[in-house]
This record gives C-alpha cells, structure tokens and sequence, in this order.
C-alpha cells in the first residue's frame, strides 16, 4: 500500500467537537473527505445540522450532528456513546471546542477566568478521557487536541493571560495523556494554529485593527485560512502517524519563528 492510500480514513469512524463552523468545520470535512463517518459536534444544533448535510453531500459520508455542551461530563459521555452507536465505533476525535476573552489580566474577573478554563481545558479533559476510555478498551485510536501558538508564545497587542494558560495546559495535557496511554495503542496529538481567518474573526469590525498587525508580525505576511489546517489533522487521525504521539504540531506562518 502506498503513502496515499494509507492516508486515507475509509472505515474510521469519529468526532469533531466545535464543529458547526470555522476550524472545526473544516477538519470534519477533511475526515470525511479521506473517507470516514464523521459526528458534528456543537451547541448551536441548527448550523451543525446545516454542516453535517453540506458536508455529506460534498463527500458521500455519514455525517451526523450532536447537540453537546462539552464542559459537561454527563454530556460528553452522551456524546461519545452516541457517536459509538449512530456511526458504529470511534477511532478518532479532534477536540477542537474552546472561546477566548481579551481583557487585561487586572480587569478579568474570576468568572471570566474559570469559563476560559471550563471551555479550553476541562472540555479537552472531559473529551479526551471519555473517548479514551472507549479507545483504550477497543483497539486504539488517535486523539486531537486544539492548542494554539498562543500556549508558546505572549500575544500582542490584544491581552489574553487566560486564553494562553489554556492553551499552554492543553499541549501539557497531550503529552500527559500521550504518555500514558502509548502502549495501549491510543495516540495522543495537539494542533497549535496560529492567527486563522475564520468567518467570525474576518467579520468582526473591532478585529480589524489587530488583523493588520497580526499580519505585519508574521513572516508570511497573511492569517492563515481554516483549510490550511485540513492535511495535519488528516495525517494524525491516520495510519500513517502510527509513530507519532505526544506532539504539539505549530501551524502559524512562522509567526512563533522569532
């Protein structure tokens, strides 16, 4: 079998949490793309309902949409169980959920700090742990995590502490995780985008000033657009990433380069 062809999802089944639209969206397309069923995970049911057929008649897939709030175990459970039972199994998931809130650090109230925490990492947590135990007890699978540069580097000029401690945990917990669970055949990765031109950031008027300047920090000049993160993501859910686990993959222009 060639590199192609073992790139290829055909039988796999999995989920997408964040999924009705931005990155999320595009890396559910993207499994499905490379032949698997895929679950559109997200809270706003009506546009994921809407995602899951678009993308079922652009692939041919099965392409299903559930309702879940992913800071809730009991909900994650659901999730998860009824992935397992609508589409036949799990062997992989990309848990993609997370919000970001620009306040200075002096100003941010508790409240705001432990809603970044509940969405960013605890819904990961939530997420990985659930789908794992399935994995683990079902030959395996291959986990994703969302991170972002942002658990690197200091963001500028838009103040974010929480934003970047969540994300920093996040990496911090693909590795934990990966590590234990290596020899039990269930792989552990993170993606860490960088700036992405999603509709809800290119839409919104008080972004734009700091679109500008993200651009001019950035070696490549531009924001990155969501289908430029469709072939890493693909790559980790594959056979093909047998020997690659515990990983934070950095998809930003080279904008963490300097």
């Amino acid at each position: 079998m060639g590199i192609i062809e073992k790139m290829r999802l055909d039988g796999k089944k999995g989920f997408v949490t964040g999924a009705a639209r931005g990155i999320g969206k595009c890396t559910a397309r993207a499994f499905a793309e490379a032949g698997a069923d895929v679950a559109i995970v997200d809270m706003d049911i009506e546009t994921a309902e809407a995602t899951a057929r678009e993308i079922a008649e652009a692939t041919g897939r099965k392409v299903i949409p559930i309702w879940c709030d992913v800071t809730s175990e009991t909900e994650v459970q659901d999730m998860v169980d009824a992935v397992v039972e609508k589409l036949g199994g799990l062997d992989f998931c990309h848990a993609n959920a997370g919000i970001a809130i620009n306040a200075p650090a002096e100003l941010m109230t508790y409240e705001q700090w432990k809603k970044i925490m509940d969405v960013n990492l605890n819904s990961v947590f939530l997420t990985d742990t659930i789908a794992g135990r399935y994995m683990l007890t079902h030959g395996g699978g291959s986990i994703i995590n969302t991170a972002s540069m942002s658990g690197h580097i200091v963001n500028v000029p838009q103040p974010q502490c929480g934003y970047n401690a969540s994300k920093a945990a996040v990496i911090q917990l693909t590795k934990s995780l990966a590590v234990e669970w290596a020899k039990c055949g269930v792989r552990v990765n993170s993606i860490s985008p960088g700036y992405i031109g999603t509709e809800l950031v290119l839409d919104a008027p008080k972004l734009q000033p700091l679109i500008k300047q993200w651009n001019e920090l950035s070696p490549i000049g531009r924001m990155g657009k969501p289908e430029e993160l469709m072939s890493i993501v693909v790559y980790l859910a594959s056979d093909t990433a047998s020997f690659t686990t515990g990983s934070d993959f950095i998809v930003d222009g080279g904008y963490t380069s300097f």
